[in-house]
């Protein structure tokens, strides 16, 4: 692909750095924002550049927040002492919108993947074991995507918290076996929330 300018060209190749995004979508959306006001323009790079540098993680449950406890964790209304296990932020919003969970969140920042060298040690999986320690939490809902490297994950922070006073479950397969959370529709991740059943029972089936 030939450009005109190098200035361009630079910002394509960055475009084209996106999930999804080959070098024709980048270039098709670069020039789209060439033809915008040049004010829009600039506040869509300034809200970019500020969410990068100013954006912080939950010191409570590793959730994207403007503070350093987010919005669901300094809630007085929610259930402290139920707390529901999932991969990244899209999963905190897909739950979310259901409206069927009340209790507080653990944001592991992804799954154990040893064939993407990813194991416990990258994710925040030894935060979570020292929640279960303390003695405050009840419940631990295990609602990671029902893959072998989610269910791997579940089984590994299960084995970590062995001995300790705390109930776990697993959301019910309502949802599809290999299937990610944040493309179930609301209805039917919202139910497999409500009748989610113990982890244990999960392992023998």
């Amino acid at each position: 692909m030939e450009f005109s300018s190098k200035l361009l060209e630079n910002a394509v190749s960055e475009m084209s750095q996106l999930p999804g995004v080959g070098k024709r979508t980048a270039l098709r959306l670069v020039l789209h924002l060439l033809r915008q006001p040049k004010e829009q323009t600039l506040d869509f790079a300034n809200a970019l550049s500020t969410m990068r540098t100013e954006i912080k993680f939950c010191k409570s449950c590793h959730n994207i927040s403007d503070t350093d406890v987010c919005e669901i964790c300094s809630n007085s209304n929610r259930v402290e002492n139920i707390v529901c296990v999932v991969e990244d932020i899209r999963d905190v919003m897909a739950i979310e919108n259901t409206s069927s969970f009340k209790g507080l969140y653990h944001v592991l920042g992804g799954k154990i993947s040893p064939m993407d060298g990813i194991g416990p040690n990258e994710l925040n999986i030894q935060s979570l074991v020292e929640k279960v320690k303390l003695g405050t939490i009840k419940e631990l809902i295990f609602a990671l995507g029902s893959t072998m490297e989610g269910d791997t994950t579940n089984f590994y922070i299960y084995k970590q918290i062995q001995g300790y006073d705390v109930k776990t479950s697993t959301i019910a397969r309502g949802i599809s076996v290999g299937n990610e959370l944040e493309y179930t529709d609301e209805v039917t991740l919202g139910r497999s929330i409500i009748n989610r059943i113990p982890f244990e029972t999960s392992l023998k089936s």
